[in-house]
């Protein structure tokens, strides 16, 4: 009893310091400048400025951030799904030469950190003539050696006598990829498009990096323009934030069972 005790008060401390930040967000992005900087901090506003939410779609084209990073968000995870599915599939199901060496090649990307690889990348942008468009947004987040480990292990625990009963009814690999892999890894496959989304619709580096103009701006970069170079205008600031966090909340209160489902049967899966 004491030690259900003990973690049920863990997890409500944890709880709580997870959700104060955003709470302080929200507060904050009802305040006016004078009560966002004044010392000692109030908690809630004194003057509830919903305005403020107004005045962020006035001083930028917060839409158009919107349907960049949508756009962004859908191409990378709707082709990652798709590439790394197809990766997983040979690596778990088929059998071909140097097969263990070019998935440890694979998930020694694992160990490379994002920034290192940023300036080759940058100059092969450059040379494809793909500064600032969607093309250097999107096409090289289409794949990744984390995603392509997740769904490879998951595959591996579906019974292969299901790949031998449907060659035996004459279906190809493709087909033993469509229609017995793929409806059988719902699971993973939630669980990875929602890693991918979030990390797509919070990327910041990559486009700040790759965009010149505003048109091609995502919210990620599009906030941070409320930031000056003397004084920060933290109310919008905080509401422009507020209003990328919704979608991405949003899907995680829908789509929550899916990802602890998915994460869950690794753990069971050999």
């Amino acid at each position: 009893m004491k030690i259900k005790i003990g973690n049920h008060a863990l997890l409500i401390i944890g709880a709580f310091l997870m959700v104060v930040p955003f709470l302080w967000m929200v507060s904050t992005s009802l305040k006016t400048y004078g009560e966002s900087v004044q010392v000692p901090p109030s908690i809630l506003p004194n003057d509830w400025k919903f305005e403020n939410y107004k005045e962020v779609f006035a001083s930028v084209d917060f839409l158009k951030y919107y349907y960049n990073t949508i756009a962004l968000t859908l191409g990378r995870t709707l082709v990652q799904l798709f590439l790394c599915s197809l990766a997983a599939f040979a690596f778990a199901r088929l059998r071909f030469p140097g097969k263990n060496i070019i998935f440890i090649a694979i998930l020694s990307v694992l160990m490379v950190p994002a920034q290192v690889i940023l300036i080759p990348n940058y100059a092969i942008m450059t040379q494809l003539g793909w500064i600032d468009t969607f093309y250097a947004l999107i096409v090289p987040g289409m794949f990744s050696a984390f995603g392509v480990f997740l769904l490879r292990q998951f595959f591996m625990g579906i019974p292969k006598e299901l790949d031998e009963a449907a060659m035996m009814d004459g279906c190809s690999f493709f087909g033993i990829y469509w229609r017995i892999i793929l409806p059988n890894a719902t699971p993973a496959l939630m669980a990875l498009g929602i890693f991918t989304i979030l990390a797509s619709w919070n990327d910041f580096l990559w486009p700040l990096v790759m965009t010149n103009s505003e048109n091609m701006r995502v919210l990620s970069v599009g906030i941070a323009a409320f930031q000056g170079q003397y004084s920060t205008n933290y109310p919008l600031l905080m509401a422009g934030a507020v209003l990328s966090t919704i979608p991405m909340l949003i899907m995680f209160i829908f789509l929550q069972k899916h990802l602890i489902t998915g994460i869950a049967l690794q753990g069971v899966r050999r």
